[in-house]
């Protein structure tokens, strides 16, 4: 067997394309992984502690529910999780108020969920089971949660996938790494090379060729990696613009039938904690929900930095659209403002330093994570199939219950690089 058909190339070194490498190299495979930008990571984007006091996080921020996968990385690279506490709270256009947890018609919500056999949007499944008017407030809270949390648009989101997040009382817990995401793929990237993976920066793939003997990864710069497999990583909507071989583009038309969903974050880190300064009894606020352009804000607590992280998802950010990050931070201030009821001016002169990033702007995103509709996991599977040279992974591909997150796009990689190992040996 040659060299060249021995040789792997994967496509994108966020989570998914780093786990592959990893696994493939410690088994002995040649793997070079082709990241078109100037960093390892993706979507996962770290920010200076320097500027942020804190290793803050442009992107991915949370673990999301049990995580086997990225918890076993943790515990291998002697990094720790912090579990989210404190409370939650919501501006109605008028007050600050503590939310109750649960609802008065969760019990019959579960019940309904429990015996849903066949799967259909979220915002039909309200539409047919809860109608009324006492419903108003659940449905509201239902969509809010599928457009902020998954990114997701209603009126094609699937209701039997998200009926893992809300069976049994809802969302499971969430943490944080000491040290943020960008500490656990410091580690990833540097077992990666390590164990002999080359990892090239600024090579944005263009073109992947097909002949009898192998494959030719092809980058816009003009250079050629000749290799036996591809893996691509890359976030789907960046899969259409890379040219592919007939039998790979074939399966692209299942793509449509996955969703992708946006969101703009928002960092600000203020002189002091004005807010709760302002108000004692918002010592313990983890999350402030609203109506407001940026709708939803967390703190870093029990840390006490003096940060507030404004988050809007799903597709009303193209409301947005028009703003460059400059525009998004006034954006947030504005939010701010309104939802603590303060002269925007007093909310503006306490800020020390800022981020904001659509990512829907982001050239090597095009948005920021996958979620399910009716017809996903069948679309899923056409991709997932080895049957050619190129194959597919990352966090849209993963079938298990918390698609989009990064354990999703580490699950997805290590389940890809031990499919090429069992196949190919």
């Amino acid at each position: 067997m040659s060299e060249t058909s021995e040789h792997i190339v994967i496509v994108g070194a966020g989570a998914a394309g780093l786990m592959a490498a990893r696994e493939l190299a410690r088994a002995g495979r040649k793997v070079t992984v082709l990241e078109a930008r100037t960093r390892c990571g993706g979507r996962i984007h770290p920010l200076p502690a320097s500027e942020f006091g804190y290793p803050a996080e442009g992107g991915a921020e949370f673990v999301h529910g049990e995580a086997p996968v990225t918890r076993g990385l943790l515990r291998e690279a002697g990094l720790s999780l912090r579990e989210i506490e404190g409370e939650q709270w919501s501006f109605d256009g008028t007050r600050l108020s503590r939310e109750r947890r649960g609802d008065a018609h969760e019990a019959r919500l579960q019940a309904v969920l429990r015996d849903l056999q066949d799967d259909l949007p979220v915002a039909e499944f309200l539409r047919r089971h809860f109608a009324g008017d006492d419903y108003a407030p659940m449905r509201r809270s239902i969509e809010r949660m599928v457009e902020g949390y998954d990114a997701a648009d209603p009126e094609r989101a699937s209701t039997l996938a998200l009926r893992e997040e809300w069976m049994d009382g809802g969302h499971a817990p969430q943490a944080r790494i000491d040290g943020g995401y960008g500490a656990l793929v410091d580690v990833l990237a540097a077992d990666c090379r390590r164990h002999g993976v080359t990892i090239r920066l600024g090579c944005v793939v263009s073109a992947i060729e097909e002949d009898g003997r192998g494959a030719v990864v092809r980058c816009a710069g003009g250079d050629g990696y000749g290799c036996g497999r591809v893996i691509l990583t890359v976030p789907l909507p960046l899969l259409r613009e890379i040219a592919l071989p007939a039998s790979a583009r074939a399966k692209l038309a299942a793509t449509g039938d996955i969703g992708f969903g946006n969101v703009i974050k928002i960092l600000l880190r203020f002189a002091r904690p004005w807010w709760r300064e302002r108000q004692m009894d918002l010592a313990g606020m983890t999350f402030l929900l609203s109506e407001e352009k940026i709708p939803v804000w967390w703190t870093q607590y029990p840390s006490r930095h003096a940060m507030l992280t404004g988050w809007f998802g799903g597709p009303r950010t193209v409301e947005l659209d028009s703003l460059d990050p400059p525009g998004l931070i006034e954006a947030g201030l504005d939010s701010l403002a309104a939802i603590f009821r303060l002269p925007r001016e007093d909310v503006a002169g306490e800020l020390v330093a800022a981020a904001a990033t659509n990512w829907a702007h982001d050239p090597f995103a095009r948005g920021a994570y996958s979620w399910a509709t009716p017809r996903t996991r069948a679309a899923q599977a056409i991709l997932a199939r080895a049957d050619g040279r190129v194959l597919f992974s990352g966090e849209a591909l993963y079938r298990g219950p918390d698609m989009g997150t990064v354990e999703a796009a580490l699950a997805s990689g290590l389940e890809t690089a031990g499919m090429i190992l069992r196949k190919w040996g």
